[in-house]
């Protein structure tokens, strides 16, 4: 089975890199003031690797940049992220592909907080911004079923639709869950009826992950949807609990997870049937050199 490699977490290369980046702001931060860092961040997964990189939109809603922000700002940002990744695909590897990043619209991990008469509102102005560049959509660290069926009647075309939740990770629970409380069941078969092309799971605990991705091949299977690719990229924070919000600050990344350590999860990911593997907040460009190293071999 060809493994398909995705980049790593934007925000701490952005750091390594000396950009801009603090709070409240996070990763949109650089999108205003030195895109050329971001660029680079694409660049340098590229080169280490990844088939796919990620436009740097996640942060590009009210709860980083502000309501008034956003209003003004949100569309030409999103173009912004777009053109900087594609720019990167120019210049290093044009086979490379460009997954439109399309974020939790209310705040990461907190589903209490969705507002459906909200979402074309906030999703629209990333969309369009996006819509020029990316290759495929990818709504990503969704913590509720809710969220990726408000999104697919706003997209645009028939572009690939991939959608990556996340789950429970600071306590066990009987079955893997979304952060919501639903069931990893309940999202896969809401996923193969809302006719995704893949998948994941994100911004969680490696832990965690491989028991949803076995449920998951199991389902598609027993659906005879088995078109449908499955995927992961952890991230590496400690658990986060019910009444935390992701990126309300900086978390301190685990020690544990060094290159190999996470190439151990990914081994395991693989054997679940994970065709798409890559990183989340805190895996960075060794690791998907690492990944990229063992999958390419």
């Amino acid at each position: 089975m060809t493994i398909t490699i995705l980049d790593g977490g934007m925000s701490r290369e952005l750091m390594r890199l000396n950009a801009p980046f603090r709070q409240p702001e996070w990763s949109a931060l650089s999108l205003y003031e030195l895109p050329s860092a971001v660029q680079q961040v694409h660049e340098d997964f590229i080169q280490s690797g990844a088939d796919v990189i990620t436009t740097n939109s996640y942060a590009v809603v009210p709860f980083h940049i502000g309501e008034q922000r956003f209003a003004a700002d949100a569309k030409t940002l999103a173009d912004l992220a777009g053109r900087l990744a594609k720019s990167a695909v120019e210049k290093q590897d044009k086979s490379v592909q460009i997954a439109g990043s399309i974020p939790p619209l209310f705040g990461s991990y907190r589903p209490d907080l969705f507002r459906a008469e909200r979402v074309k509102e906030l999703a629209q102005p990333i969309i369009d911004g996006l819509a020029p560049y990316a290759d495929f959509w990818l709504c990503e660290t969704q913590s509720a079923i809710i969220e990726p069926q408000s999104i697919k009647p706003l997209l645009p075309d028939n572009r690939p639709f991939w959608v990556s939740f996340t789950l429970i990770d600071d306590e066990p629970t009987p079955e893997p869950q979304l952060r919501s409380g639903e069931t990893v069941k309940s999202a896969v078969e809401k996923m193969i009826e809302l006719g995704v092309s893949a998948i994941l799971f994100n911004c969680c605990q490696p832990e965690v992950i491989e028991r949803a991705l076995q449920i998951t091949q199991t389902l598609l299977r027993e659906h005879n949807a088995t078109q449908i690719r499955i995927g992961a990229y952890a991230n590496a924070f400690a658990p986060q609990p019910k009444d935390a919000t992701a990126n309300d600050g900086l978390d301190e990344v685990r020690r544990d997870l060094d290159p190999e350590a996470y190439l151990t999860w990914a081994k395991k990911w693989a054997d679940c049937g994970a065709s798409i593997i890559g990183g989340c907040c805190g895996i960075g460009i060794d690791h998907i050199r690492h990944l990229a190293a063992h999958f390419k071999a």
